[in-house]
């Protein structure tokens, strides 16, 4: 895979992100290019995104899971220029029989607090996430567990409802994996922070010496570490979070940071390309940013004085029919961003374009006549008032612009009025699985890459999105390719569930984009990081 520091303008090239898609790209493990000299040194790291919790019961986002992938270990995890699963503390992982997948753990492993690390802490961490079953927590990807069994100090046993589970071993490298002290964390409630870090439950690459949550986090290398990503190619790191990327943009033009990470408006993007200062790093895309109806406070939702199931749907055919995603691509994201035709993006073994056929022109582009005709064959007269919510900080600050262009693409049809309001992250998280807002932006950066991941956490009963969708053919569907070990039979299973989901439009995908770094020219090891397992991985960055 090459990363061309400088190229940054025209569309996207989305690399293919199968197995043989990325065996080319191939990088060595975080200690192996470390000179003693930038094995001591540290780095800076900054990003507009944010820390829901430590606690990975309570936390799916890409913020969380950023600090999360370097304070904790996991069984499973991907070697740097590779989406593949392979063991991390484990020493084997493999299925034993098509239900039973066992882990054999390395021996001898303890937390930096020194507690001993064993098969017994990485039941209590995946039954913890499952019996707390937080709002915003990862219990989705766990979906095909049935039980989790430590017949010894370094076995685990999973049992799976399903057998032959292709995406398994990339669900332990996700974010419902971070192993964590089982004598530590309460087992029935989430944990604070502070007290997280105080009791030092980390075993993955770096301990944190200092937190200051949402404004600066100390990373120091973890000396007890003992897994795949080898020793940090430097000997810490610091995080530091802005409220605005324009200040992120400044402080790594400036060299008061080492690398900007997400996120970066467009014109920042372009403007750093020209820049002799710093280099502009791009990675394979993964990225879906789309939009969510609640079923139930929709216009003409389930749990609204007007609720019509057949009219809810219309709202959601002529908003599908109106969207043009070509004019966000390019006059918000500057091309930085490529239109986005189903819930599985391009690029993606499996992936097909289905939305690009059933709505607007048929040829991706929007049809004012299309949706008038989804009104009226719905009975709906006159224009309905829509409440459009989005976020400022977590998606960067171009969501303003995007969901600006928005409002006047439904309002310029007359058939809609929209109520456009934005909420910050930490209250948004929350916000959206309450049922505040009836309609509102996400945005997607994949835990493994494999179409599954943009399908069982959103569409399946108790999903992530706690929007109230639920279809039982489309469920079977996700089930069947989960299981599915002919690679052409899943493929076209994959087509067949997201055509399915196109015509129920639990959600609206409009843009996929790719993952962007800005670095000093002393930097080394961003692009080893910018892969397809799309983890941030500190420890490969050095100077």
């Amino acid at each position: 895979m090459t990363k061309n520091s400088k190229i940054f303008h025209g569309a996207i090239a989305l690399a293919g992100v199968s197995a043989l898609a990325l065996t080319a790209c191939t990088g060595p493990t975080g200690g192996s290019t470390a000179t003693d000299s930038a094995a001591g040194s540290t780095i800076s790291y900054g990003t507009t995104d944010k820390v829901v919790t430590l606690d990975p019961a309570g936390s799916y986002d890409a913020g969380s899971f950023m600090l999360m992938n370097q304070i904790y270990p996991f069984l499973m995890n991907s070697k740097p220029g590779t989406a593949d699963s392979s063991p991390d503390i484990a020493e084997s992982a493999s299925f034993t029989s098509p239900t039973e997948y066992t882990v054999k753990l390395k021996s001898g492993l303890t937390f930096a607090n020194e507690h001993k690390l064993t098969s017994s802490d990485v039941k209590f961490s995946i039954d913890r996430i499952l019996a707390i079953n937080d709002d915003n927590g990862p219990a989705s990807l766990l979906g095909n567990l049935d039980s989790v069994a430590a017949p010894d100090e370094t076995t685990v046993v999973f049992t799976l409802k399903e057998g032959n589970d292709q995406v398994f071993p990339g669900v332990l490298a996700a974010n419902s994996g971070p192993i964590i002290d089982e004598e530590v964390f309460p087992a029935d409630k989430l944990m604070d922070d502070d007290a997280i870090v105080a009791a030092k439950p980390f075993a993955g690459q770096y301990t944190i010496e200092s937190y200051k949550k949402n404004e600066l986090v100390s990373l120091v290398a973890n000396p007890v570490y003992n897994g795949l990503l080898g020793k940090p190619a430097n000997g810490g790191a610091t995080i530091k979070y802005y409220a605005d990327s324009t200040n992120l943009k400044l402080d790594v033009q400036q060299g008061n940071i080492d690398v900007a990470g997400r996120s970066l408006t467009a014109t920042d993007a372009e403007d750093l390309a020209q820049d002799s200062k710093v280099s502009v790093y791009k990675g394979p895309g993964g990225e879906l940013r789309y939009i969510v109806f609640n079923f139930d406070t929709m216009p003409f939702g389930a749990k609204t004085p007007e609720a019509d199931p057949a009219k809810a749907l219309a709202v959601r055919q002529a908003m599908a029919n109106l969207v043009d995603r070509e004019a966000i691509a390019n006059d918000v994201y500057k091309g930085t961003y490529l239109p986005a035709y189903s819930v599985v993006p391009e690029g993606f073994v499996g992936a097909v374009t289905p939305l690009k056929d059933m709505y607007g022109d048929g040829n991706g582009m929007p049809s004012l006549d299309k949706a008038k005709k989804a009104f009226s064959d719905a009975g709906i007269a006159g224009p309905v008032n829509l409440k459009l919510q989005y976020n400022p900080d977590h998606y960067g600050k171009s969501s303003g612009d995007e969901y600006a262009k928005i409002k006047e693409q439904l309002e310029k049809s007359e058939l809609f009025t929209v109520d456009l309001q934005s909420t910050e992250w930490v209250t948004y998280s929350k916000d959206r699985t309450a049922d505040v807002y009836p309609v509102y932006q996400l945005g997607w950066f994949p835990d493994y890459s494999d179409a599954d991941n943009y399908l069982t956490p959103f569409f399946v009963p108790g999903n992530f999105l706690k929007n109230h969708y639920e279809n039982s053919s489309v469920t079977d569907l996700i089930k069947k390719q989960l299981t599915t070990v002919d690679k052409t039979e899943r493929e076209k299973i994959l087509g067949e569930a997201q055509t399915k989901v196109a015509e129920d439009l639990s959600t609206l995908p409009l843009l996929q984009g790719a993952q962007l770094m800005v670095a000093g020219k002393d930097v080394k090891g961003v692009d080893q990081t910018l892969d397809a397992s799309f983890k941030t991985r500190l420890g490969l960055i050095s100077k």
